[in-house]
């Protein structure tokens, strides 16, 4: 029998990063060494004492089905944690939780957006908004990030954008794949647009703990703004916890209804034990100072990729201000990004990223992800040098 393929399928994208890691493991199968800076993982291990609320939830029976939305403590840790990290009121009737926060995006957009609609978002920006938006027939409207702004949103491209068919801007800051973050001006700005047009905001949140001497704003905290914006965040990235997956919405109460419907008819509810280690991540002392020394590294891991970057001939890199993402402009090499990324995990054995794995607007660039130890990084940094200057244009 040949399978007939819904056309919708065409529409739906990947991820690269999972794409170039298969690659590198069976490079690493067949003998070869590889740094691994593709994918956007902590290189630590999940703090111990959220690993011991884990197994203590298992011994203690949370092994079966939750209420979809969520165990109750833990729908009230999470409405505590972000109205102590955000400056915001938010009740646990307004958190759902979910297994992984790509599910945020996905499940408000198909509660809230018709085909033809259009969803204004960041490029070069995480695939899984693009491929979404696709996916359910609405329309990609995209705002370019660049370079010479620190990757920061152009409003006045955002507003250029709007028509009477625009229902949602997704927000990511700070963002994947550049680093980059909104400042308190933008979000303010950003908010405006959207109270002015009434259109819904996704806030994609989910590094807003990894920043380096940067204040994070939300657009929830924001005047007007709490009944128009679903925040996307979860566990996976401040507190290591990605196998773990476990994310979470934060929504007006009348979608979060909508979003519980859709985790009933999807993956009925996220795993019981898993929940209960989210209300020690989000509520213990001990999590909170893993996060503030996991920053220190990452911060220190920054600046020791950003100068190595630039010490390269043909490369230059801004200096991220959050996440753990560097994205280097390698125009001046001679490579374009999908030569350079292939070559270099093929011959140099680095793993790395194109730019246009992002959007187009990713050409010209490379992302690297500095989540590996500080001798791996040397080696790629090395690794990546000698490969340039040796191939690369010369003068």
């Amino acid at each position: 029998m040949t399978i007939k393929f819904a056309e919708r399928m065409t529409r739906l994208g990947t991820e690269g990063a999972f794409e170039v890691l298969a690659r590198a493991r069976k490079l690493e199968a067949e003998g070869k060494k590889i740094v691994h800076l593709e994918i956007g993982e902590p290189d630590f291990s999940t703090p111990d004492n959220i690993i011991e609320a884990g197994i203590s939830a298992l011994q203690s029976g949370y092994t079966h089905y939750t209420p979809a939305g969520g165990i109750k403590e833990v729908r009230e840790a999470v409405a505590n944690f972000v109205s102590r990290m955000l400056k915001c009121e938010v009740d646990a009737s307004e958190v759902v939780l979910v297994p992984g926060s790509k599910n945020v995006l996905l499940f408000t957009l198909l509660a809230t957006i018709e085909p033809g609609d259009e969803v204004i978002m960041p490029d070069p920006g995480y695939p899984a908004y693009h491929s979404q938006v696709n996916f359910i027939g609405a329309v990609p409207r995209l705002v370019t990030l660049r370079e010479e702004t620190g990757f920061r949103m152009d409003l006045d491209e955002l507003r250029s954008l709007i028509s009477p068919k625009t229902r949602m801007i997704i927000l990511n800051t700070p963002q994947n794949p550049t680093g980059g973050v909104l400042t308190a001006e933008d979000i303010k700005t950003v908010c405006e647009i959207a109270l002015e047009h009434d259109l819904m905001v996704v806030s994609d949140e989910i590094y807003s703990q990894l920043v380096y001497g940067f204040h994070h704003v939300s657009p929830m905290s924001q005047p007007g703004m709490r009944e128009r914006t679903v925040l996307m965040d979860g566990l996976s990235k401040s507190y290591a916890m990605t196998g773990w997956r476990l994310g979470y919405a934060v929504a007006p109460k009348d979608l979060a209804v909508k979003l519980e419907q859709l985790m009933i008819n999807s993956s009925s509810c996220a795993a019981g034990f898993t929940q209960m280690a989210a209300i020690e991540a989000l509520s213990m002392p001990e999590s909170e100072h893993a996060v503030h020394h996991m920053v220190k590294v990452f911060e220190h891991r920054r600046n020791l990729v950003v100068d190595g970057l630039n010490a390269i001939r043909g490369v230059r890199c801004k200096l991220p201000q959050g996440a753990f993402y560097a994205f280097p402009n390698i125009e001046d090499t001679g490579f374009n990004e999908r030569d350079l990324a292939s070559r270099l995990l093929n011959e140099a054995g680095v793993a790395v990223l194109p730019g246009t794995a992002f959007g187009e607007a990713g050409k010209g660039f490379i992302r690297l992800a500095y989540t590996q130890s500080e001798d791996e990084l040397k080696l790629g940094l090395d690794r990546i040098r000698e490969f340039v200057e040796s191939n690369g244009k010369k003068g």
